[in-house]
């Protein structure tokens, strides 16, 4: 979540007004993240969090994200539901973009995720995969591995500035990754995103996930992948087995993983690894200065990046006595 478009208290008014929500009483802007600009928006009938899309959303790939919400929800995922205004839409403009309104989920997403909220989060990362199977609606992964050497090549010749051996460790491992990606592996609806900032809880109960805008149809283990790198890792960057095997074992007492999916995991995370490496490359060089926007250092996904290179199978990320 982040601020880039600034909005009027006229414009915001009259776009509240569309919403049967009674009378606008508050709005302030949420500084975290980096995709789209954020408001939490209170009215005399709750809070809402309004999304305005930016440039970088693709307009088309927004009823999905938007009708995932409802799917997943209708089937008891916790999650925001889309809003529908007096005429039934859940997609708007505002400020002269794609806007949309959400419910406001209570909780707090965990600072220093414990080995408790691994736990919790394989489990619901396990239900959402479940829950999705029968969404109509389909969108490819754009961030996926088709889309790793474009990204890179657009700023490769200034990955020397984040770190100097940057542009060769990515080059490398671009080519180990384009050589060695697994194909046949169950797909379905991933979230592509469930960083602790994404898993609100109240205390150590999992009270929802939120921001679904990297949402795609993939292969599930790859979400795991992505959960592994988020939540298991220590402010160090050392891998904290305890976490892995609690997020691995809330998750496959939930969804079974293929023995092909433990084969192939520590690839995955390479893969998971590189993607973040690469787009919060991409946005420490390119991030306006103006924007009320907090940077991801891209130095923590290098430190990852190694240690899954290090890893020979899934029992190094503590799934063996769980087996």
């Amino acid at each position: 979540m982040a601020v880039y478009t600034e909005i009027s208290d006229e414009d915001l008014a009259r776009f509240i007004r569309s919403y049967d929500l009674g009378s606008l009483l508050s709005c302030k802007g949420i500084a975290e993240g980096v995709e789209n600009t954020n408001y939490l928006v209170h009215t005399t009938k709750g809070a809402f969090i309004l999304t305005i899309y930016e440039k970088r959303v693709d307009p088309k790939d927004l009823p999905f994200f938007l009708g995932l919400m409802e799917h997943l929800s209708a089937r008891g995922v916790t999650c925001p539901l889309p809003v529908r205004d007096a005429k039934g839409r859940v997609l708007n403009e505002l400020a002269g973009r794609h806007a949309a309104l959400v419910t406001f989920l209570e909780g707090m997403w965990p600072k220093r995720p414990k080995v408790e909220h691994c736990l919790e989060l394989g489990k619901a990362l396990a239900r959402m995969h479940v829950a999705g199977e029968g969404f109509a609606l389909h969108r490819p992964n754009a961030l996926g591995l088709l889309g790793w050497r474009p990204l890179f090549d657009k700023f490769s010749p200034r990955a020397e500035e984040i770190l100097p051996e940057l542009k060769q460790l990515i080059s490398d491992e671009l080519s180990f990754l384009e050589a060695s990606w697994p194909n046949g592996l169950p797909q379905g609806v991933i979230h592509a995103d469930l960083f602790p900032d994404n898993v609100f809880f109240i205390g150590d109960r999992l009270s929802g996930l939120i921001d679904f805008y990297f949402a795609c149809d993939d292969a599930l283990a790859y979400d795991i992948a992505v959960s592994l790198n988020a939540w298991c890792f220590e402010p160090n960057c050392h891998f904290n087995a305890t976490k892995g095997r609690a997020l691995l074992e809330g998750y496959d007492g939930v969804r079974k993983l293929t023995e092909t999916e433990r084969n192939v995991l520590p690839i995955l995370a390479r893969g998971a690894a590189m993607r973040f490496l690469l787009t919060r490359s991409y946005d420490w060089l390119n991030t306006p200065k103006d924007a009320l926007v907090a940077r991801k250092d891209p130095i923590d996904y290098v430190r990852r990046l190694r240690f899954h290179q290090s890893v020979q199978s899934i029992d190094n990320y503590g799934f063996e006595q769980v087996r």
